[in-house]
């Protein structure tokens, strides 16, 4: 059976941006970090940095041991309302090889520039040789 958390939307965790009220956001979870703050061993900053948002991205680079993640779901007040998730776009395989397609077209179109450089320097070359 599923167990029953309140839900909070982005908007009411973002409300609570401050050192006394300090709430963040995980993984779709919201806790309350506000009496954690002066124990962080990252320090307050870390975690007042990121306060009223959502740290995820954040959390999972700093790399947190199974302590810590467990420590952390003593401060869950609730979950992300799931219809205020923003989706996440759908990128397809043409979209993903745009950026290297670009550029692929792009050498091709501007091949001339860099060829007439390199034919400039070896006539430079040949005459400055020859000249000796």
């Amino acid at each position: 059976m599923p167990t029953l958390t309140k839900l909070y939307s982005m908007k009411e965790a973002s409300e609570h941006n401050t050192a006394s009220d300090c709430w963040i956001v995980v993984d779709g979870k919201v806790y309350d970090v506000s009496s954690y703050l002066e124990e962080h061993p990252g320090g307050d900053d870390v975690l007042l940095q990121v306060t009223g948002k959502d740290a995820t991205e954040e959390f999972e680079d700093a790399g947190h041991s199974k302590t810590a993640r467990e420590l952390m779901e003593t401060f869950c007040v609730g979950e992300l309302d799931p219809s205020d998730i923003p989706q996440l776009e759908v990128v397809s395989e043409k979209q993903k090889s745009y950026v290297p397609e670009k550029l692929v077209n792009l050498t091709k179109q501007y091949w001339v520039a860099p060829v007439a450089v390199v034919g400039i320097s070896v006539v430079v070359t040949f005459l400055y040789l020859r000249n000796k």
